[in-house]
Parts: structure tokens; C-alpha cells; sequence
């Protein structure tokens, strides 16, 4: 466990005390606001302005199997070669955005996301936004332990700006877009404007960003048939004798094979020769 609270001690002190360029004017309605400032030339320089910064429970992030930010946990490794692989092949494409999705619910695309997510954001020329877009079922904030600050229902209602609900969890180059409670028509407001152009900010914004996106599962409702048609590339999410053959089978035939990154095979026990994506 102390292992765990000096990795979270060290991330946080790295965040802090340096100053960077702001590229754009300020614009409370999009990511142009000053949210952060950040130099593409130097990412251990980000300054966090407006957005709000956590500190993390290491008690939480245990029991919730978050760990990708602890080098010294043995399970680590699995995210970051995860890490690699995406990051080469969506290299490779020119690829900023990411939906992590599975067919069925308790896959652990959640889990995955956010491991995944702390493990690029560790890489010094990346930064990484997570965005919960499980409107029906969030759990981005529940995993890391974020509650009692405005969330992306605030904006949604008009009640806060963008650079109101943003999240730095105390890990350099990362920041969390969370969903706090289920939205209503969740599938409306995925094809509204006001998310539209959220999207698209956000994918325009800064070179050196990928977006993750948390999708809810792809045979549940048409909320991930509506996001796929937004994103660069898709991570899809197995669990380990939770789904059918058939339901890998039907959720498969939503996804363009041309935006498919890979699958991962989620709760299975494996060795570093038998692990495999």
C-alpha cells in the first residue's frame, strides 16, 4: 500500500509550478477555453488553470483494480504493452480518438479503459482525455473515486462550462471528462449538436492527444452504433466466459472492420507469453 501512495505523491508533485503557452483565446463553451496550458514541446510542463485536480485514494484505486499508474505492481506490464500496440497501430493510421466498447455488460471495458488511459498518459508525449459516454450506466467517476464536483450533466443541463467538469486525477498528461449519473435519452444526446461540436474540439485541440472514449455495450442500445461513426478506431473487450459466441459474433458485425484497432480478452488469467491482443 505505500508503494501505491507514493506513486500517486510523486504524479501529483509532477503536475505542478510550470508554466506553458496558451495556444488559443479563452471560450467558456469549448476546449479553446484555458482549461490547461500546454507547450507540445515540453508535456512535463502542463499547468492545470481552470481544471479541477483530485487527489487520488490509493484505497479506492486497489479495490477497484486501477493500477496501470504503479510501476511496481506486477499487473502493470499487461497495459503497457496494451499501451504499445494501440499506440503503434493507431500511430500508424493517424488515429486520435479511441472507443472502448464490448458486446455484453461485466466485460470490465470500464477497468480496461482507464488502465489504459493512466498507461499512455505515463508516455512523455502523450496527454490523454477520458471521456465517459456510458450515459445509461457511467462508471469512469465511480472506478477513480470522483464525486461531489460538477460533471459532464452539468454541462449537458447548461449549468457549468467544459472547463468546469474537466478532472485531472493527479496523474500528469491526464484528464477526465466524467458522467456522474445516467442522462436521459442518452442516444439523442450523442447525436445532439452541443455534443457534436464537443467531439470535435476535443479531437482538434492539441497534436500530441488521444481521446478515449467509454462506450456502453454495443447489443444493449444504439448509443455505440452512434459514437463508432465518430471515433478513429475501436478497442473491443471480451470478458473471459461472460459472452456468448453468438453475442461476439452479433456485436462484431456492428463494427467496421476498417476502424477495428484490435480485441482484448479481459478476466483471464495469463502469463506474459500467453497474454494476447
Amino acid at each position: 500500500m505505500e508503494k501505491i501512495k507514493d506513486a500517486l505523491v510523486k504524479a501529483k508533485q509532477n503536475t505542478g509550478n510550470k508554466s506553458e503557452r496558451k495556444k488559443e483565446a479563452p471560450n467558456t463553451e469549448s476546449l479553446k477555453s484555458s482549461h490547461e496550458l500546454v507547450n507540445e514541446n515540453n508535456l512535463n510542463a502542463i499547468s492545470y488553470v481552470k481544471t479541477k485536480t483530485i487527489e487520488l485514494n490509493p484505497n479506492h484505486l486497489e479495490k477497484n483494480r486501477i493500477v496501470a499508474y504503479d510501476k511496481s505492481e506486477a499487473s502493470t506490464w499487461i497495459f503497457d504493452k496494451l499501451r504499445t500496440q494501440v499506440l503503434q497501430k493507431m500511430q500508424e493510421n493517424n488515429w486520435k480518438s479511441l472507443a472502448i466498447l464490448s458486446p455484453t455488460p461485466a466485460s470490465g471495458k470500464t477497468f480496461l479503459a482507464i488502465n489504459l488511459a493512466i498507461s499512455i498518459a505515463s508516455q512523455p508525449q502523450k496527454t490523454v482525455i477520458l471521456i465517459d459516454f456510458d450515459l445509461r450506466k457511467p462508471r469512469v467517476a465511480k472506478y477513480l473515486g470522483i464525486e461531489g464536483s460538477s460533471s459532464f450533466n452539468d454541462y449537458l443541463e447548461n449549468k457549468a462550462n467544459l472547463e468546469d467538469v474537466l478532472v485531472n486525477p493527479g496523474i500528469p498528461r491526464l484528464v477526465v471528462l466524467p458522467t456522474l449519473k445516467p442522462v436521459s435519452h442518452p442516444a439523442e444526446t450523442l447525436s445532439s449538436a452541443k455534443v457534436n461540436a464537443l467531439i470535435q474540439d476535443i479531437a482538434e485541440r492539441y497534436e500530441s492527444r488521444i481521446v478515449i472514449y467509454d462506450l456502453p455495450p454495443i447489443l444493449n442500445a444504439d448509443d455505440a452504433l452512434i459514437m463508432m461513426k465518430k471515433v478513429d478506431c475501436i478497442l473491443f473487450v471480451v470478458g473471459n466466459g461472460m459472452v456468448k459466441e453468438t453475442e461476439i459474433e452479433e456485436a462484431m458485425h456492428y463494427i467496421p472492420k476498417d476502424k477495428l484497432l484490435g480485441m482484448v480478452l479481459n478476466k483471464a488469467e495469463v502469463s506474459a507469453e500467453e497474454y494476447y491482443y
